[in-house]
């Protein structure tokens, strides 16, 4: 008799771990020593600390920056206008229109009625 073994196909099975790109965080006193070493280094040994501790120049402009309180503040979703904030300064605005409104009428209409009563002419026999 023969041997009926069944043979399977070997499958490889890719087990590389592919790494998930992750922002550097920087602690203040790392970047408070690279700025003072980058402040008393001398003219190209800053490419150097730059190798050496994998860093881009925009890291020292940027970490200046930061050390003199310029630093820009990012865009967040507080700098969002808050919406019933603004409905509510709209409705208070429309408010005091229609109430300065109401007001230049009722001036126009003292005017009118000071012109009817003829104080005007009044005031000119007084003054002449």
């Amino acid at each position: 008799m023969e041997d009926q073994t069944v043979k399977h196909p070997v499958v490889e099975v890719d087990t590389e771990v592919v790494g998930v790109a992750k922002r550097r965080v920087f602690s203040s006193a790392y970047k408070r020593r690279i700025l003072e070493e980058a402040d008393r280094s001398r003219p190209g040994e800053i490419g150097l600390i730059l190798r050496r501790e994998g860093l881009y120049s925009s890291h020292l402009a940027v970490w200046r920056k930061w050390r003199s309180g310029v630093a820009s503040k990012k865009k967040t979703g507080k700098d969002v206008v808050d919406l019933a904030a603004y409905k509510r300064l709209e409705k208070e605005n429309a408010k005091l229109k229609l109430k300065l409104r109401k007001a230049e009428l009722m001036l126009e209409l003292q005017k009118k009625a000071h012109e009817l009563m003829g104080y005007d002419d009044e005031t000119e026999e007084s003054s002449s």
